[in-house]
């Protein structure tokens, strides 16, 4: 994480940082916990060391992946949880992005997206805009049909913007 932020500082684009042991089946109790005391502590540091250097503005921090857990037990012993493409959660601070803001819910379970779905295409519009990048000007023509990275389907969240 500190060499994300000084890659930034240098004037990187995009820095990408991954967390290997993320995706867990089995053991969750202990996983989630170890895995969140990595995450966590260097997460906030991250955000923290950025404002402080005055780069949090101009830096967009994105965490999450492309999905989420299931709110049910996935084996027998209850000690994991499959995948959830219908309700998940993504947190983003700086880059243009509204802070304290948040947008969606998910049903009681956790299970899907109820309050303000937003389909990946729509994530995807919104980063691209963040960006500087009009995500309609990236549509291209083949075989009769238009194509872009948002398909035609994705729309700009304009409430999560600063």
């Amino acid at each position: 994480v500190l060499l994300a932020r000084k890659l930034s500082e240098s004037g990187v684009r995009f820095v990408q940082i991954y967390h290997q042991g993320w995706d867990s089946h089995g053991n969750l109790p202990q996983e989630m916990a170890m895995q969140a005391q990595d995450v966590d502590r260097s997460s906030a540091a991250l955000i923290t060391d950025l404002k402080q250097r005055g780069l949090l503005d101009e830096t967009l921090v994105i965490w999450g992946g492309e999905f989420g857990r299931q709110p049910t037990a996935e084996y027998a012993e209850g000690s994991g949880r499959d995948h959830n493409s219908y309700g998940f959660t993504m947190w983003m601070a700086g880059g243009g992005v509204k802070g304290g803001t948040r947008y969606g819910a998910t049903d009681e379970y956790g299970y899907y997206a109820t309050e303000k779905p937003m389909h990946m295409h729509d994530v995807h519009a919104t980063l691209l805009h963040l960006m500087g990048l009009d995500h309609k000007r990236l549509t291209y023509r083949y075989a009769g049909r238009d194509f872009r990275l948002t398909d035609v389907h994705g729309h700009l969240v304009k409430d999560i913007l600063a």
